[in-house]
């Protein structure tokens, strides 16, 4: 995994590398020079670079790239909100290096950014915590509405650094290279509409820095899947990879049972059953062979099945009415490991009592129900974090929140999975995962659930990519092209 931190957090991890003997003029400097070296490798052809400069140590980083850009013999455009007389520090060092070398800087014109290759965003650092306004705002529309593709330092302006929040209004980057360690918010809410192809440069800072702060959140990679799903061997059989059993289904919401269903199996649970109205069994077991499909009208009914399943996975399609309440009723007190989606999320915010150890898989609305009062889909966006971890505590569970950045939180650790594709932005998705966190459970009853949860999210992000790179397209996926991609995703971290 991937550390993240707050932006408080990199500013002491800077702090202790400049007590450790890294000037923070070098620091700057090396900042400066890799993101030049990533504008001149991914634009090469780039002759005219316009370079717009905030305050902080962002516009100390941008007077760095512009000093680079004139040596390497681009025209330069410096464009300053805050005068370089007005600097301090290692920015004001790199303000008068890049003056005395005979660069020039003006302040900022939104027409200076017409006929420019490239545009650098070094106005806002990762510190901002109010929305931006005046002249600032003006500068990241013009950046925004600009033909030159941007390159933002360290997060783009306007992107709140812990959050991933936009602040009233972001720059819409291309590439940013950011700086010491991950940050957040690059990761999670707009962040990932905003940052475009996301480096990392330690600065060579990471040796003299280790240990000095807990991460914040962890960032799941693709090694992750390898860890937590070691080969199986030769004599592996079914009864050794769990049983999955999936809830839901009623009547015109056969699709989503059957999308969780298959997205189990998929993701290696040795059986998987689905308990759903009898009408819908053709529905499920005619795509889905290997399913075990149960017609179910009562709650006595679903016993049985109950007692057999290591897993079991209630609310897609459930509906809200009696029946569905029934088998939400009869699931809870079942005392299984319960993944509890869609309507079984919307059963649970109804009748307010937590649910020991259970895993939720909320959309930001249906968090909204959970949290309650004084919560809405605005305020989660502001601060999702925030909402994952109130939930972990409110429902005693771990939280799985979707969206763009999909966030795990069991009320001690944080994780972040950020694999995915707008694309995956249409109905039965959320289904797909839902069946994807209940077969990697089964199989691995002894993981952390948090962890499992965050991998889960993390190899369904890849499969929703993988589907759209099959289809040539993003646009036009349906959750029923993601479990066929399930096996890949799941095999891409293989030990």
């Amino acid at each position: 995994m991937q550390e993240l931190y707050t932006p408080d957090q990199v500013a002491r991890l800077d702090q202790a590398a400049i007590r450790a003997g890294i000037p923070g003029e070098v620091l700057m400097g090396r900042a400066g020079r890799r993101l030049w070296r990533e504008i001149h490798r991914r634009w090469p052809a780039a002759r005219r670079l316009a370079v717009v400069c905030g305050g902080g140590n962002n516009g100390g980083d941008g007077y760095v790239v512009a000093h680079l850009a004139r040596q390497a013999g681009l025209e330069v455009e410096l464009l300053h909100l805050v005068s370089p007389q007005r600097l301090g520090g290692a920015a004001a060092y790199h303000a008068r290096r890049y003056l005395d070398h005979g660069g020039a800087a003006r302040p900022f014109g939104p027409d200076a950014l017409e006929g420019v290759d490239v545009i650098v965003d070094a106005l806002l650092g990762t510190g901002l915590d109010r929305p931006v306004g005046g002249a600032f705002a003006e500068a990241v529309t013009a950046m925004n509405a600009a033909a030159a593709p941007v390159a933002a330092v360290d997060i783009p302006s306007g992107v709140h650094g812990r959050t991933g929040a936009e602040m009233g209004v972001a720059v819409r980057a291309r590439l940013t290279v950011t700086f010491v360690a991950g940050k957040s918010g690059l990761f999670t809410g707009r962040g990932p509409a905003c940052t475009g192809a996301v480096v990392l440069d330690d600065l060579a800072t990471a040796a003299l820095t280790a240990g000095a702060e807990v991460p914040y959140a962890r960032r799941v990679t693709a090694e992750d899947v390898g860890a937590i799903l070691p080969p199986r061997p030769r004599d592996a059989h079914k009864g050794q990879h769990g049983h999955v059993l999936v809830v839901g289904g009623d009547r015109g919401m056969a699709g989503a049972v059957r999308l969780a269903a298959e997205a189990a199996g998929r993701s290696g649970a040795g059986l998987v059953s689905v308990a759903t109205r009898p009408e819908h069994v053709p529905a499920v077991v005619g795509p889905c062979p290997a399913v075990m499909a149960h017609g179910i009208e009562h709650p006595e009914e679903l016993a049985p099945l109950l007692s057999r399943a290591s897993v079991v996975a209630v609310g897609p399609g459930l509906g809200q009415g009696d029946w569905g309440r029934a088998m939400w009723a009869a699931c809870r007190e079942a005392g299984q490991a319960l993944v509890i989606d869609a309507d079984g999320l919307n059963l649970l915010a109804a009748r307010q009592r937590p649910v020991p150890g259970a895993v939720l898989t909320p959309h930001p609305g249906e968090a909204a129900r959970l949290l309650g009062a004084g919560w809405d889909t605005a305020g989660i966006a502001a601060d999702r974090f925030a909402a994952a971890r109130t939930l972990a505590a409110q429902w005693q569970t771990v939280t799985l929140l979707k969206g763009a950045g999909t966030l795990v939180d069991d009320g001690a650790a944080r994780y972040l999975a950020d694999a995915g594709t707008p694309g995956m932005a249409s109905g039965g998705v959320g289904d797909v995962l839902t069946g994807v966190v209940a077969g990697l459970w089964a199989q691995c009853p002894d993981a952390d659930p948090a962890w499992l949860a965050a991998v889960a999210a993390y190899a369904h992000g890849r499969a929703g990519e993988r589907a759209a790179a099959a289809l040539g397209g993003e646009r036009g996926l349906l959750a029923s092209d993601l479990p066929g991609q399930l096996p890949a995703a799941l095999a891409e971290g293989a030990l």
